[in-house]
């Protein structure tokens, strides 16, 4: 399914046939070629300086019968589509080294260990001179790209033939004026080598877009395309650098063609990876994406897949970490038809993740704009939302309870949704999720219910302005569940935010019904300012219910 993110590990069949021979000699077998192998994959990045001395850097492996000339650096490397990707791949390993290299230079210049410093200057130049020639040899370099490399090589040469002065002298003034120079230049070294990678990166990331904008191919353009999104998860850096190469606007001209249909969902997945970062945002606000999302949104004939990641995308367009919000004036003309497929798409979610991406994309949007909560309430949305609740198929983690609290609490700010709520025996199911507790240790997934115990106690403490719903919590039981929160740290896993909100909807319910707090539960919880009632609970080590 398109939707699915991790691929079941199959065994293979060879391993079921291999009982007849000897155990300890398959693996012994099975150990050394593994070893080999690894040792000849990253013996390519790791060469030993004397080696690269001799061979003055010369590039090694290039494959003659390559017709396009694809640069190849790693054994194993595929033909056709998935090169682009590996040389991409090999680019930002070799990157890493020559990195790694360049900080262990900052790191013992720092302590004057001069030895030290000269060797990892040579090594970072062989490094770099490798990586430059094989990518020389394999494409046409850029006229700018040029300029760097010349520049990049003469600095690399510059500081080995620097750190080697040091080494025979020891004179404390002069290594105190070299360690100036030498950090001058490492930092030119280190800059000019960045700037040098993202044009290599850039270069090669133009291949891929190409394929895409190019070809009629729906696989070979699925294969561009899952590349691109095999790279977005290597950083934002990289995804700045793909946003800024057009990735984005020939994703969408993908999804604007009925051809490519079934591409619609991998090439949405790729564009909100890349819109994690302002570059990628900017690009999908200039080719109107949030009208291409908006059509794929409503189009019911639109696959499951299809509309999951356009809400997928939405969602992360309207984050609210991200501090440009021009892009949210065009948003506003599509909202109504973009909330009202999201609210569909919820109600219709054939499972937990469809669910997931659909109501997180209406989690962030309540919040920029009230508008979105009135139209949420007149689709019938609290009914929609907490129906989904009760369906495990649906809303099965606390990442999707997290959104669904959210759209409730955003929405209990409007008078009309209380009765809703109340139809929809909604109280019961705040109590519930004020009991939400990690099935694991993950800290996401504590974090995660953390949320939603707070999100929770927030949208009881807003309804219960109307005394109706102060009184339904009241005879639920709400008081001591808030009580037991606010004194025991386990209870709402230390967590401060809880705290607060369980205070705030504990006074709230006081207020209304005082005799439903004992004498000493008022004297702590709801007489005192609301700041010393917290630092006494935040205190409190062990539960006094």
């Amino acid at each position: 399914m398109a939707l699915e993110r991790m691929a079941t590990p199959q065994s293979s069949p060879r391993q079921s046939s291999s009982l007849s021979s000897s155990p300890m000699s398959t693996r012994t077998q099975s150990l050394q070629v593994d070893s080999v192998q690894r040792w000849m994959d990253d013996l390519r990045h790791m060469t030993e300086v004397e080696c690269m001395c001799v061979l003055q850097a010369k590039p090694i492996g290039v494959e003659e019968e390559s017709q396009h000339g694809e640069l190849v650096l790693t054994s194993g490397v595929g033909a056709g589509d998935h090169v682009a990707r590996n040389n991409l791949q090999t680019l930002l390993r070799r990157a890493l080294v020559v990195s790694t290299e360049l900080g262990k230079m900052f790191q013992r210049l720092e302590k004057g260990r001069w030895q030290r410093v000269h060797s990892t200057a040579v090594r970072a130049n062989c490094h770099v001179r490798s990586l430059v020639h094989e990518y020389g040899a394999a494409r046409s370099i850029p006229p700018e790209m040029q300029k760097y490399e010349k520049s990049l090589l003469e600095k690399c040469m510059e500081l080995t033939n620097i750190t080697e002065r040091c080494l025979h002298t020891d004179d404390e003034f002069f290594l105190k004026s070299m360690r100036e120079a030498i950090h001058e230049i490492l930092t030119d070294v280190s800059d000019s080598f960045s700037n040098m990678i993202d044009m290599a990166l850039a270069n090669e990331i133009q291949v891929l877009i190409k394929q895409i904008e190019s070809s009629d191919s729906t696989s070979t353009i699925g294969t561009s395309i899952n590349n691109l999104l095999s790279l977005t998860q290597d950083g934002p850096q990289l995804c700045s650098i793909i946003a800024k190469e057009g990735a984005v606007v020939a994703l969408f001209k993908i999804c604007r063609q009925d051809r490519f249909r079934e591409l619609y969902a991998h090439a949405l997945r790729t564009v909100a990876s890349i819109c994690s970062v302002e570059e990628g945002i900017n690009q999908l606000d200039k080719v109107d994406g949030i009208l291409c999302l908006a059509d794929i949104l409503t189009d019911e004939s639109s696959e499951e897949a299809a509309r999951a990641e356009a809400a997928a995308v939405v969602a992360q367009i309207t984050s609210p970490h991200h501090t440009s919000t021009q892009h949210l004036a065009s948003f506003l003309e599509s909202m109504h038809d973009i909330v009202t497929a999201l609210i569909k798409l919820c109600e219709s979610a054939s499972c937990g993740e469809v669910f997931l991406l659909a109501s997180a994309a209406l989690a962030n949007i309540t919040f920029f704009d009230s508008m979105a909560c009135e139209i949420l309430l007149q689709l019938n949305a609290v009914h929609i939302l907490l129906q989904a609740c009760r369906d495990q198929q649906r809303v099965d983690t606390p990442y999707s309870k997290d959104q669904v609290v959210t759209i409730l609490a955003n929405l209990s700010v409007l008078e009309p949704c209380v009765s809703e709520v109340m139809q929809e025996q909604g109280v019961e199911r705040l109590l519930l999720l004020l009991g939400e507790k990690p099935s694991s240790p993950s800290p996401s997934e504590g974090a995660a219910c953390e949320r939603v115990q707070q999100k929770a106690a927030v949208t009881l403490a807003r309804l219960s302005r109307d005394p109706d719903v102060a009184q339904t919590a009241i005879q639920l039981k709400a008081v001591p569940r808030l009580i037991q929160l606010c004194r025991s740290p386990t209870e709402r896993n230390n967590s401060d935010s809880v705290l607060v909100a369980c205070l705030a909807a504990l006074r709230r319910l006081a207020g209304g019904c005082p005799s439903s707090i004992s004498v000493a539960d008022h004297q702590q919880l709801i007489k005192p300012r609301l700041v010393d009632s917290f630092l006494l609970c935040s205190n409190m080590e062990e539960s006094f219910v």
